[in-house]
């Protein structure tokens, strides 16, 4: 169902009058805008081509590069320049499943689901074996297995169990949520928190991540077939990790299935109520090794003023997703919406006084490594907060990455300055439900790589659809999970954040520089 181009035309003309006098809002754009965006969208078949098509988009992956090579060629097709993969530093191995097949076979069969987990092997062709199960709280508890475990399935216990009952697990936000958001006031920031290597909870992780890699490494040493762990997640949705480093230089693990929790916790009754349980296993995976470096995706319009095209608004969203889908959700809807907001400015044949400029991140996932290694070669390093001359030209950076839902409003990331602004650009987008400003923060994603060094780095409120329930970094973050009114509606309301943004006679206002963190103590 197509959304209808509606004019209501403001009952908000009195607001901007007044409220938001200060701020113009070209209304004909605005409307060409929403002609393109809303009636003539292409964000569902660059959605299609995005996750189908390329498959998932594990960082430094054949799918990731697949849909890099794709991105960098459409955008050249629409017709901006400068479209290339640009190296953010070395990343590490890439990595694929080529083949995944599990099922019980004793005492019946049942093909059960499972996920191998990020950076691990295959296993040495199709295996058939016992599941054994692992209980071992100590080094010295597992002296009990020596000798026992080669070519064996291996389980291990636990209390874990699955929620009964189903839930509505998709939301939108009510109006008393988003009233709730934009009356939110800046918390004073607080001192900053020392590290203590020495804490109580810093001691226990540690401990419990030695005593899981002293598990890793005797399970390799036995020579066990598979290692079965239970993914989070329950009604068939399983939620992906990674079971090993990426790194080049990292020890080899044994293969690891993550398994649904319901076929995992059937197994795991079986074996403790003695019955004897079988599985075969064929998986399959390949690690990508003739390329370390990262890149990212970046294409630009170029400014035409010739005192403003120096300065460039930038929009982002990460292309790298987990494996156990095709990152539809997280986050092919974020890079799809801002490629569209892209194409529009283009189908519209704006020629912006500011240069506006697309950045598709990689690895994301892993720690912000693609947002953060363009930061530090174009802006500055937030360690020393010492800033390159780019720094200075950087207008705003918006993006987008919490899934397929409509965008209700902004955060301003603590940037006051920017509310009357961003108030009077989401006010011709009242009756698309876009309305929200907040003060607050959030994160977890990219526009965090800006802030880091002074920047204006936003990201928008979205309707939380499925994403926190369902399908981020899960088996069902397919492109059915799809809404395409919401990535219409968002990719419109960006393609006109950014057109105001460029025709703006000042820049977006900033924040005062952050100071560099204190250095962590010596170890």
């Amino acid at each position: 169902m197509k959304l209808k181009l509606l004019y209501t035309y403001l009952a908000f003309t009195g607001l901007a009058a007044t409220a938001f006098a200060q701020e113009n809002v070209d209304q004909a754009a605005v409307d060409k805008i929403r002609e393109e965006g809303l009636n003539h969208s292409k964000v569902m078949e660059t959605a299609f081509y995005l996750t189908d098509v390329a498959g998932p988009r594990l960082a430094n992956s054949p799918g990731l590069k697949k849909a890099q090579a794709w991105a960098v060629n459409q955008l050249k097709t629409w017709g901006m320049v400068n479209s290339k993969l640009e190296p953010w530093g070395k990343f590490g191995k890439g990595w694929e499943v080529q083949k995944n097949y599990a099922a019980i076979t004793v005492p019946y069969y049942h093909a059960i689901i499972a996920i191998p987990k990020a950076w691990t092997p295959s296993t040495n062709g199709a295996i058939k074996s016992e599941v054994v199960l692992i209980k071992a709280d100590t080094v010295t508890d597992l002296n009990k297995y020596k000798g026992k475990l080669a070519g064996k399935i291996v389980i291990f216990d636990t209390q874990a169990k699955l929620a009964s009952g189903i839930k509505a697990d998709l939301s939108r936000y009510t109006d008393e949520d988003l009233d709730k958001m934009a009356a939110a006031t800046m918390a004073p920031a607080g001192p900053r928190r020392a590290f203590d290597a020495n804490s109580p909870q810093f001691a226990a992780r540690r401990k419990m991540m030695a005593m899981r890699a002293t598990i890793s490494k005797f399970l390799l040493d036995e020579k066990v077939s598979l290692i079965l762990s239970q993914g989070r997640g329950n009604y068939g949705t399983t939620f992906t990790t990674n079971g090993a480093s990426y790194a080049d230089t990292a020890k080899a693990v044994a293969p690891e299935l993550e398994t649904s929790g319901e076929d995992y916790l059937r197994i795991l009754r079986l074996v403790k109520a003695g019955q004897r349980v079988e599985m075969e296993a064929d998986i399959k995976t390949q690690f990508i090794t003739d390329d370390l470096q990262g890149y990212n995706v970046v294409a630009e319009i170029p400014g035409t003023d010739k005192k403003l095209k120096q300065q460039v608004i930038m929009i982002g969203g990460h292309l790298d997703s987990w494996h156990g889908a095709t990152g539809a959700t997280d986050n092919a809807a974020g890079s799809a919406v801002m490629m569209e907001a892209m194409r529009i400015l283009k189908a519209i044949n704006f020629k912006p006084k500011r240069t506006i400029r697309i950045a598709l991140w990689s690895s994301e996932e892993q720690g912000l490594f693609g947002s953060r290694g363009y930061v530090a070669a174009h802006f500055g390093d937030p360690k020393t907060m010492e800033l390159k001359p780019e720094q200075k030209n950087l207008d705003a950076y918006y993006n987008l990455d919490n899934g397929t839902g409509k965008i209700r409003g902004i955060y301003l990331q603590g940037d006051s300055a920017a509310g009357p602004i961003f108030k009077a650009w989401l006010a011709p987008f009242k009756d698309l439900g876009a309305t929200t400003v907040t003060i607050s923060n959030t994160g977890g994603t990219d526009h965090q790589s800006f802030d880091a060094v002074g920047l204006p780095g936003f990201q928008f409120i979205q309707d939380g659809m499925d994403y926190n329930t369902r399908t981020h970094h899960s088996n069902q973050d397919t492109y059915d999970r799809l809404s395409e009114d919401d990535l219409k509606q968002a990719a419109t309301i960006i393609a006109s954040f950014v057109y105001n943004t460029s025709e703006r006679k000042d820049m977006i206002p900033r924040k005062a520089l952050p100071t560099p963190p204190p250095a962590a103590p010596a170890r």
